[in-house]
């Protein structure tokens, strides 16, 4: 069976190159094969308006025509400035001396052309926000369908990446947090990173219990742990902690139910991407 990829999602947006320069990491952390993956909208690159019910029977037909060949010169041009992006981030692979990265080109929606690949990726990295979403405060349905459906780790990447050297983990102490933490010690993207691991909140005996074994599992894997109790509302704390401290990753869980993981990943989730100015990786 072949190797489970790190594949990228690259277009034409301001966050496709650190999303590109964030998987060429990945990769060579993880000792795994790269994919790039450029889909093309057929919504986005559609013909813009159909005018065949506003047109004398005499000009229909050849009006019509002039349509399809624009539309089908349009789909061309975007076939060829998708391999060139394509091209250029094999360029920066290449760069970090990977080995050749797979492309792969699509055409209809990025949520079903990554599924049709979810057996294949190991992580997905994905820019914050894509090129078609313009200059809107909010991140769209997009992004947040990739998050919700597919069933790998996924990396979001702001517009510039740097390989992190403080991670955050927003610790809760439930079930779902604690295999956070034991997916996090087992991860080699963490190798050799500072992590802070931080909970929110008053702690009683049993959480503080939690919270030292928690540390102490990151510990055993290897990983330099700075353990951190803040005071006040969950998101507010934690994003002033991030700043604080320079955090240069924020690591959470999928799914949960506490009031850290509501803020992180429940009906939120769109909401906590737009404020992040770090990347964030979001674990299964």
């Amino acid at each position: 069976m072949t190797d489970r990829t790190i594949t990228a999602c690259i277009d034409g947006s301001a966050y496709a190159a650190a999303a590109c320069d964030a998987a060429v990491w990945a990769a060579g952390k993880l000792s795994a094969p790269l994919t790039f993956v450029h889909v093309i909208s057929r919504r986005k690159h559609a013909a813009a308006v159909d005018y065949s019910g506003q047109i004398g029977l005499g000009s229909r037909e050849s009006l019509m025509t002039e349509l399809a060949e624009l539309d089908g010169q349009r789909a061309r041009l975007a076939q060829e400035r998708g391999r060139d992006m394509l091209a250029r981030a094999c360029d920066r692979a290449l760069a970090a001396d990977l080995p050749v990265p797979r492309t792969r080109q699509r055409n209809g929606e990025l949520v079903d052309a990554l599924h049709s690949m979810d057996d294949e990726i190991r992580l997905l990295v994905i820019g914050k926000r894509g090129e078609s979403a313009g200059d809107d405060k909010h991140l769209g349905s997009n992004l947040e369908r990739v998050i919700r459906g597919l069933n790998c780790p996924i990396l979001i990447t702001m517009q510039q990446f740097e390989p992190p050297r403080r991670v955050q983990i927003a610790f809760d102490g439930s079930a779902t947090g604690q295999n956070l933490i034991d997916r996090a010690a087992g991860n080699a993207l963490l190798a050799g990173v500072e992590v802070h691991l931080v909970y929110v909140g008053d702690p009683d005996q049993a959480r503080q219990k939690q919270i030292d074994t928690a540390a102490q599992t990151l510990t055993q894997a290897g990983t330099t742990v700075i353990t951190k109790t803040l005071q006040g509302e969950v998101e507010p704390a934690l994003h002033d902690y991030q700043r604080e401290q320079q955090i240069d990753l924020l690591v959470m869980g999928a799914y949960g139910h506490s009031r850290v993981r509501q803020w992180l990943v429940g009906s939120t989730t769109t909401d906590m991407i737009r404020r992040a100015d770090i990347p964030v990786l979001i674990t299964r």
